[in-house]
């Protein structure tokens, strides 16, 4: 209590998640000028420190060799089916078909094939604009950090075990658990 008033204490890390929320919900002059450089940038690119530190933290990142943060970027909207060739009738083709993953989990998978020898630890949001969603993919060396238990699983990206992915199956929530005992 200061003076008789009670006061809040807050940490640094809650001062940069509000700052970052607010950034986004003003569509601040900044963040635009963020989310214009991110899309003329390279589809997949390694970024030397988090955007969102906060969020990275609580996903395991930690400022140490062997952590590595990619900026991905997945395209919005309806994904298109590759055009077929070979002997099929034309009005069996069709164009769009939903992928039954997310965005964020097919930015973690095509994080995981470029960065072969690294795990996906997580991924989270960080912007997007009107054609694009950009992500950024925690990626942990598993010879390197020793003391992260999901490293033991290869290919975790594509068999379901990361975060973005047990939420989709739905086993991210609590009421799953009470429901099975």
């Amino acid at each position: 209590m200061l003076n008789g008033k009670n006061v809040k204490k807050m940490g640094a890390y809650k001062y940069i998640k509000e700052n970052l929320e607010k950034e986004y919900k003003e569509r601040n002059p900044m963040y635009k000028e963020k989310v214009i450089a991110w899309r003329k940038a390279g589809a997949m690119e390694r970024v030397l420190k988090p955007s969102n530190l906060p969020r990275a933290r609580t996903l395991g990142y930690k400022a140490k060799n062997g952590f590595v943060i990619v900026r991905v970027r997945v395209g919005k909207g309806r994904r298109k089916r590759q055009k077929t060739w070979g002997g099929r009738k034309p009005r069996h083709r069709y164009l769009f078909v939903a992928p039954q993953i997310s965005h964020q989990a097919l930015g973690e998978q095509r994080v995981a094939r470029m960065y072969k020898n690294l795990e996906v630890l997580n991924s989270y949001w960080v912007g997007e604009d009107g054609n694009y969603k950009f992500f950024e993919v925690i990626l942990a060396d598993p010879m390197m950090v020793k003391d992260v238990p999901a490293l033991n699983n290869k290919g975790r990206a594509f068999r379901g075990l990361t975060s973005q992915f047990r939420k989709a199956r739905g086993l991210r929530s609590i009421g799953w658990r009470k429901q099975r005992l």
